[in-house]
């Protein structure tokens, strides 16, 4: 899927066409306006991700009308989530509710996908293989466009009424605009991510030993996602001299009823490490741009939020450009970093490993309850009328 001819003129631009920035491509064009996005991969790439959803990516999903195109895919339903403290196991029935019955972890080559697809249908102009040069301004620093430029090699100068970063934490709309850090989480895991064949879950399995961490997530294809963590100090120390032992050792001691399928499945793809980045929140808008998702807001991956985190964004952002406000995208920066705290503090605590197993067990207490207030707020947010 590529645009080989790009316009000279649009109403917002979208750097970044994964869940943020497709999610909120697709709610802009929805609005009426002509939506340029654009992204450096392409079409149904790979990306690491823990892909567990969350009851709020769900539901934004299944209002958007993407949902059932995942269910059609093959991705199986997840109906608990069950968390091992040293073996001791509590397992979480998810609810019905919500118009909600299970969760997902769709592989991120069949999500982005869709979405991007959803958000071509609504109208969205999509080229791939298309990279951020950089931005134009006018004379008193307003962003006024990009510079792009092409897997081609064409250089394009397209101009814009908004700028919307979507590209990740490593933004480069971030780092042309300037967009420093107003808060940086002190913490940070380590994981280790493998695709099983032979090792079938029931749901979400999360284990917890002190210092460690590994989780189990189903996905499309037959497969199980396996991670391990630890904390990033100890990234070099565990798995820089053999990746997979180190994975190996660490999932025998954390999670010991994997370690031994292990042994008989098959690992389908070669291991992938990260060795950690803290958590930050950017300041997130400026004349003329904005930053969604990961771009403006990144915390650990360890609690599997980053996808809900991304689909919740694109709505709130949406409806703030819907106002046609410089005021209205701080507003929603200001907003943003408001409902982020409570999460973004419970995440930076889980992934210090600085915690007892009491301790774990009531952090995911206070998660469970951020993030039911997160599925309240966003029906609160759906019940009022649509920007149009």
């Amino acid at each position: 899927m590529s645009a080989t001819e790009i316009n000279s003129d649009y109403d917002v631009v979208v750097i970044g066409a994964r869940p943020a920035g497709a999610g909120t491509a697709r709610l802009l064009a929805r609005q009426g306006r002509r939506v340029l996005m654009v992204d450096r991969g392409q079409y149904g790439s790979d990306t690491l991700s823990t892909h567990a959803l969350m009851r709020a990516g769900v539901l934004q999903l299944a209002r958007w009308g993407v949902l059932p195109r995942v269910i059609a895919a093959g991705t199986p339903p997840v109906r608990s989530a069950t968390f091992i403290y040293a073996g001791e196991e509590i397992r979480v029935p998810v609810k019905p509710r919500d118009g909600i019955d299970a969760l997902y972890a769709p592989r991120r080559t069949v999500l982005d996908r869709l979405l991007v697809d959803a958000a071509g249908e609504a109208g969205v102009q999509v080229a791939y293989g298309t990279t951020l040069a950089d931005l134009m301004r006018s004379a008193d620093g307003r962003v006024t466009g990009v510079v792009l430029h092409q897997d081609s090699g064409a250089t394009t100068q397209v101009r814009a009424r908004l700028v919307v970063g979507a590209d990740g934490r490593r933004s480069a709309v971030a780092r042309l605009t300037g967009a420093e850090s107003t808060r940086q989480g002190p913490s940070a895991a380590a994981n280790v991510f493998g695709y099983w064949s032979g090792i079938p879950v029931e749901g979400y399995r999360w284990y917890y030993r002190p210092g460690l961490s590994a989780g189990a997530i189903p996905t499309n294809d037959g497969h199980t996602c396996i991670f391990a963590s630890v904390p990033a100090a100890q990234f070099g120390a565990v798995f820089r001299h053999d990746l997979e032992a180190g994975y190996r050792s660490v999932i025998a001691e954390v999670a010991p009823d994997l370690a031994a399928p292990m042994r008989a499945a098959t690992l389908n793809a070669p291991l992938k490490g990260a060795p950690g980045q803290p958590g930050f929140l950017r300041r997130s808008a400026g004349p003329g741009w904005v930053l969604v998702g990961d771009a403006g807001y990144f915390k650990d991956p360890l609690t599997a939020h980053g996808i809900t985190d991304a689909l919740v964004d694109a709505e709130y952002l949406a409806r703030a450009i819907a106002e046609e406000s410089d005021q209205a995208l701080l507003g929603y920066v200001e907003d943003r970093d408001r409902r982020a705290a409570q999460l973004f503090d419970i995440t930076d605590r889980i992934a210090s490993f600085a915690w007892t197993l009491d301790e774990a067990r009531a952090l995911h207490k206070q998660l469970a309850k951020a993030m039911a207030e997160e599925v309240t707020g966003l029906i609160t947010l759906t019940q009022e009328a649509a920007p149009v």
